[in-house]
């Protein structure tokens, strides 16, 4: 019963527009005081402060301003010169180059919205020119872009590591799989479309001109070697690599001698600002889960679930639909401080590897990115394409089925992103 009211006030909260973060830490100060009294109130700033501090969780506006150092400092620019010239011959190729930079951009920023907002603002006018309707140029980058969180480094992986005690360079390495079906996935689906609808090819496929893209690019490509393969190979954390990413992408910017000071400084306001809203989450999390370990409502979901089945697929198979209802109405990182403490004694009773529920927890968000009402990454993209949501959604939901199809994969054939896990940690 008790429950039930703090989630009543959470959710009139939300309504009434409440910042997601206020509600939480309004919920949460509630239950505590519930459960334990008015004591509890005189721990809370320094709980919130412990909360919010955490090691891990320095990598995520290191991600963030690496990323837009990136772009920023003209790696990007040589990025896109790169993938047309490999792949733009294709017919739609622009569209393909769309999602082969998003690919690569997301190997460094981990963000989707700093992804779209990037790649967008670049390829989305270009795609227009060139005769891409602009809620297909819209939908291809918002669901290109839902790959910077499948693919590390991961911004919500290190919320859900820093929120189940899960190992995130582990995380890191279950993704890169996931991330290259769903990219191969997105160019199938993207090529189709180019097939029905006649899209235009780009320049010719020339040897020449893909070799001095690729020596141009060359040293921007030293970026995801110096974060992946530091990680991979047990040299830095993912908190050390976030360190190493900024340093690295100051040093290229500074070989290419292009850096936009003032696109930089509105990149890293930006960036300042998305990480403030993530800590403030984190912070308020802190109370809404001391309120729920006190009030072993963790434990008593497990009990509840685990008494119906215990069976793991079912398991799997309702908490799948839990996340991706969740997604429709939370953003990522709300969602994985929100619910993911709930869950987590569930799986480890169940005997689900936290890894794999994590990328589970991750794809999940990732097609909730991409659904109305809040779909942050898809109004991101419509509002940089000028096009109307709902003509967006139409196109987007092909885009849509290929990551159900990657997270069914996922979820009941552990061995695709555990196989890399196994191999580097196990």
């Amino acid at each position: 019963m008790l429950m039930l009211g703090i989630f009543v006030v959470l959710l009139v909260l939300i309504c009434i527009n409440v910042p997601i973060a206020i509600a939480l830490a309004v919920a949460g100060v509630i239950g505590l005081v519930a459960v334990e009294g008015t004591s509890a109130i005189v721990t809370i700033a320094l709980d919130m402060y412990a909360g919010s501090t955490k090691f891990s969780l320095i990598a995520i506006p290191m991600f963030v301003l690496a990323g837009a150092i990136m772009n920023a400092g003209g790696i990007t620019d040589r990025l896109i010169n790169f993938v047309s010239a490999l792949i733009g011959f294709v017919r739609g190729g622009l569209a393909m180059v769309n999602i082969g930079v998003s690919l690569f951009f997301a190997e460094i920023s981990g963000s989707a919205v700093a992804d779209v907002a990037a790649m967008g603002s670049i390829l989305i006018p270009q795609m227009k020119k060139r005769g891409y309707s602009a809620p297909f140029a819209a939908a291809v980058t918002s669901s290109s872009a839902s790959l910077a969180i499948i693919i590390p480094p991961s911004i919500p992986m290190i919320l859900y590591a820093a929120s189940s005690n899960t190992s995130v360079e582990q995380l890191f390495v279950a993704g890169v799989v996931p991330g290259l079906l769903g990219a191969a996935g997105l160019m199938g689906v993207a090529y189709a479309f180019a097939r029905r609808y006649n899209l235009p090819t780009e320049e010719a496929f020339n040897w020449r001109e893909l070799r001095h893209t690729f020596v141009d690019a060359l040293p921007a490509f030293a970026l995801p070697v110096i974060i992946l393969g530091g990680i991979f190979g047990g040299f830095v954390t993912a908190t050390e690599a976030a360190g190493l990413a900024v340093i690295a992408a100051l040093l290229v910017s500074a070989w290419y001698r292009n850096i936009d000071l003032k696109h930089l400084r509105r990149a890293m306001l930006d960036g300042g600002m998305q990480t403030a809203v993530v800590m403030l989450l984190v912070a308020a999390s802190v109370l809404i889960g001391g309120f729920l370990t006190r009030a072993q409502i963790p434990q008593q979901l497990a009990e509840g679930i685990l008494a119906v089945t215990a069976q793991q697929w079912m398991i799997l198979l309702i908490l799948n639909f839990f996340f991706l209802v969740v997604g429709f109405f939370l953003h990522s990182a709300a969602a994985i401080i929100l619910v993911v403490p709930i869950v987590i004694p569930l799986i480890n009773a169940a005997g689900i590897d936290p890894v794999h529920f994590g990328l589970v927890v991750t794809l999940n968000l990732a097609i909730g990115q991409q659904t109305p009402p809040v779909a942050s990454v898809l109004i991101t993209s419509c509002a940089v394409a000028r096009a109307n949501i709902w003509a967006v959604s139409k196109v987007n939901i092909w885009f849509i089925l290929v990551l159900l199809a990657v997270l069914l994969l996922c979820t009941y054939v552990p061995s695709v992103p555990l196989f890399l896990v196994e191999y580097f940690y196990r």
